[in-house]
């Protein structure tokens, strides 16, 4: 066994030479010197660092739901910190180009890390916004439907002259 050497057992802090593979002391593989300690190269290597590999297998799902670019960000951290690694991608229907931050966002994860991320999810106050942005959107259908419906405009044009031609009577009383 030698003082130092390129190997170190990650219980005991022992270093051995290339020619070892455990420790002699406690029977760990040994890892080479300084890969522990060191940080991360990338943002992106610490981040993968921290998922869990039974969470990343499988199609993506949808779990939620964030109402903008900061909100779905947070929830992906909440997501990260338990192992589940997660993408982002805009609701269909709010395209914004002018505010590309603004706006709803769908969070996907891996479905064999669906079910830890809902629950997840259903522990804080993101629960039921799912719920809220589908009524939202049911509103904004029947009001736009409504909205340019032919029986809805030939009733405000006939409120429109209804109230033009009562204007025009008073006004014709009045001077006559």
């Amino acid at each position: 066994m030698s003082s130092s050497g390129p190997l170190t057992c990650s219980r005991c802090a022992i270093s051995y030479p290339l020619s070892e593979r455990f420790c002699a002391q406690c029977g760990m593989p040994l890892v080479h010197q300084g890969r522990g300690s060191e940080q991360p190269i990338t943002e992106t290597h610490e981040r993968a660092r921290k998922i869990r590999p039974e969470y990343a297998r499988g199609e993506v799902v949808k779990v939620g739901f964030a109402r903008n670019q900061a909100e779905a960000e947070m929830i992906q951290g909440m997501l990260l910190e338990e192992g589940i690694p997660s993408m982002l991608n805009r609701t269909r229907g709010f395209d914004v180009p002018d505010f590309l931050a603004g706006g709803p966002r769908d969070i996907l994860v891996p479905e064999t890390g669906a079910e830890a991320a809902r629950r997840l999810l259903a522990d804080t106050e993101f629960q039921g916004e799912g719920e809220e942005l589908a009524e939202l959107r049911g509103q904004a259908q029947l009001s736009a439907a409504g909205e340019t419906s032919p029986a809805r405009l030939a009733f405000w044009v006939l409120a429109a002259l209804v109230a033009a031609f009562a204007i025009v009577w008073l006004l014709y009383q009045a001077t006559g």
